[in-house]
C-alpha cells in the first residue's frame, strides 16, 4: 500500500456546518487531524476564511473558484480573484465547472483551454496557479477515441494542472489508474471519494467504504501533491464519513 499522500478537505463537504458554524466547524476539521482544506467561492467570504485558517493553523493548497463563469464572477475580475487567493495564501485555483453542453465537440473544448490558458496569464501575476475539476460528463463525452478531458489537457499551456475527480471519472466509465497514466503529470490534485460507483451523489460513502480502488489510483498519479477528500452528500452524519475517510486514508502510511 502506498504512503499517504498530504491530505485536505474540501471544504464543500461541510458546507452545512460552515454555514451554521464557520468558525466552529473550521476548527472540527481541524480536531479530526486535517491540516489543509480546499475551499470553495472563497471570494464571498475571504475575511471569514482568513481568520479560520489563521485561528486554527489549516493553509489552503488550493481552493475551488468558478472564475471562467461570469455569473459566478458576479462582476468581480479575473484579478480580483486571483490576488484574494494570494492574500488568503492559496497558491492554485481550480475552477470545478464548466456547461456539460460545452464538451460535446472538440472545437468547444478547445476554446475551454484557450480560455484556461488566457486565465493563468492574469494568475501568474498574482504568483497564483489554476487547474479544472473534473464531473463524469467530461469523461462521458469521447471524441474520436479521447475524452473531453483527455482533449482538454492537450490543449492545455504546462501552467495549468488539473485536479482529477477520481470518482466522477469512474462514473463517467473510465479507468481510473489508466487514465493517470494518459494524464500523465499534468495532474497534480485528486478528489479522493468512494461510493458504489454512480452518478447520484447521495449514494457517496466515506473512503474506504466503496468500491473505489483508492489505493491504486494514488499509486499512479505519480506527480501528486495533495489528495482532497471530498463527499458531495451522505446519507448519515457527515463529519463521521470526514473521520473515517481520514483515518482510512491515514492507516495507509502504516500497512
Amino acid at each position: 500500500m502506498p504512503t499517504t499522500p498530504p491530505l485536505s478537505l474540501q471544504l464543500y463537504t461541510v458546507r452545512k456546518e460552515l454555514d451554521a458554524d464557520f468558525a466552529g466547524t473550521m476548527q472540527r476539521v481541524a480536531d479530526i487531524g486535517f491540516t489543509r482544506v480546499e475551499p470553495y467561492d472563497f471570494l464571498a467570504r475571504a475575511d471569514a476564511l482568513a481568520a479560520g485558517l489563521a485561528a486554527t493553523g489549516l493553509s489552503a493548497p488550493s481552493a475551488h473558484f468558478r472564475f471562467l463563469d461570469d455569473e459566478s464572477l458576479g462582476g468581480a475580475s479575473l484579478d480580483d480573484v486571483f490576488s484574494t487567493a494570494a492574500r488568503l495564501g492559496i497558491p492554485t485555483v481550480i475552477d470545478p465547472f464548466v456547461d456539460p453542453a460545452k464538451w460535446l465537440s472538440a472545437a468547444d473544448i478547445h476554446r475551454t483551454a484557450d480560455a484556461l490558458n488566457a486565465a493563468a496569464e492574469v494568475a501568474v501575476k498574482h504568483g497564483v496557479r489554476i487547474g479544472y475539476h473534473n464531473h463524469w460528463f467530461e469523461l462521458e463525452s469521447v471524441i474520436d477515441g479521447d475524452t473531453g478531458l483527455e482533449i482538454l489537457s492537450s490543449g492545455l499551456n504546462p501552467a495549468v494542472i488539473l485536479e482529477l475527480d477520481t470518482y466522477w471519472a469512474a462514473a463517467g466509465g473510465q479507468d481510473v489508474v489508466a487514465l493517470l497514466g494518459r494524464l500523465g503529470d499534468r495532474v497534480r490534485l485528486l478528489h479522493v471519494k468512494d461510493g458504489p460507483i454512480e452518478a447520484d451523489p447521495a449514494t457517496q460513502l466515506a473512503v474506504g467504504a466503496g468500491n473505489m480502488p483508492v489505493w491504486d489510483i494514488i499509486a499512479a498519479a505519480t506527480s501528486l501533491e495533495v489528495a482532497v477528500v471530498e463527499l458531495d452528500a451522505f446519507a448519515g452524519d457527515m463529519f463521521d464519513a470526514v473521520t473515517d475517510s481520514f483515518s482510512y486514508l491515514n492507516a495507509g502510511a502504516s500497512a
